[in-house]
């Protein structure tokens, strides 16, 4: 169970375990069930889990819709990502109304969580009621060690290099407000972006420096440079069989400037608002310390 839920909220749970490839599984777990809040997936931009990651994120998602729809759920909350909107040029701003287009700049992750998409897309049109949510990188708290979480350890370690690259983030609370409010609402067969604001990584980096107490990092890590890590990275997990640090996906991605406007939840869902980030990574930080 999740060590960083307040266990007042964590007694109000009943955990069933589970598994999304499981097809037993889940006819048994949705039994009775009004609305499906689909969240699991796979977020990696190494090769080796690639395969598993188109598994789990695109045959797993169908499994959940068709599963709902012989089930008969009523409402199917899906927690995607803005990696499966489209791209328009650098520096544009993304929407809900980017379309999808094929092209090498998009990393396997986002191939398949458009794919995982397209499932949930038929479940709506085969019955089911619902929304997809579309949320940029999420800050908060939990494992240390793996996504974005793992940013605060490595600034807190003071790592010296940054990348000038440009993506959304938004605070975890926002996502988990988003999608209370959606459950309970008539809304239907629509997409928001969740995405506070657009930071350099370099902001990003120096905000969760400030709030640690800890030097700001100072190298830019241009794509040159990016290039030669995630090659010498790649050695290194050949012959370690350790897990890259760094690939050529993820230098790609920090080295871009991707734009997203999650300003359409604010206009049209009654009751939201977006947390300030410089808020989300002060509460981050001082429950990292917690955690030391």
């Amino acid at each position: 169970m999740p060590a960083f839920i307040a266990p007042e909220i964590l007694n109000r749970v009943e955990w069933v375990t589970g598994d999304i490839l499981d097809l037993l599984s889940l006819e048994e777990a949705m039994e009775g069930i009004d609305t499906i809040i689909h969240s699991a997936a796979i977020v990696s931009f190494s090769k080796k889990e690639r395969r598993n990651m188109y598994h789990v994120n695109v045959e797993g998602t169908a499994n959940m819709v068709n599963m709902a729809l012989q089930a008969g759920v009523r409402r199917f909350i899906h927690i995607s990502s803005v990696a499966a909107l489209g791209r328009k040029k650098e520096s544009s701003t993304v929407d809900e109304t980017a379309k999808w287009e094929d092209n090498k700049n998009n990393t396997h992750y986002a191939i398949s969580k458009f794919r995982a998409e397209l499932e949930v897309w038929r479940g709506f049109a085969e019955g089911l009621e619902g929304v997809v949510l579309n949320p940029a990188t999420i800050l908060g708290y939990g494992n240390w060690n793996d996504g974005s979480c793992a940013i605060f350890k490595n600034v807190y370690k003071e790592f010296g290099w940054y990348t000038n690259g440009i993506n959304g983030f938004t605070d975890v609370e926002d996502v988990a407000k988003a999608v209370a409010l959606l459950t309970g609402s008539s809304v239907t067969e629509e997409r928001f972006v969740v995405c506070n604001d657009n930071w350099r990584f370099r902001k990003l980096l120096n905000t969760m420096a400030d709030a640690f107490g800890k030097k700001q990092p100072g190298r830019e890590a241009s794509p040159l440079i990016s290039g030669i890590a995630w090659r010498l990275e790649r050695l290194r997990s050949f012959f370690t069989g350790a897990k890259p640090l760094i690939t050529k996906e993820s230098a790609k991605v920090a080295n871009s400037a991707t734009l997203f406007d999650g300003s359409r939840l604010v206009k049209e869902l009654p009751g939201f608002e977006y947390r300030p980030l410089e808020e989300t990574i002060q509460s981050a930080c001082k429950a990292y310390l917690r955690h030391l």
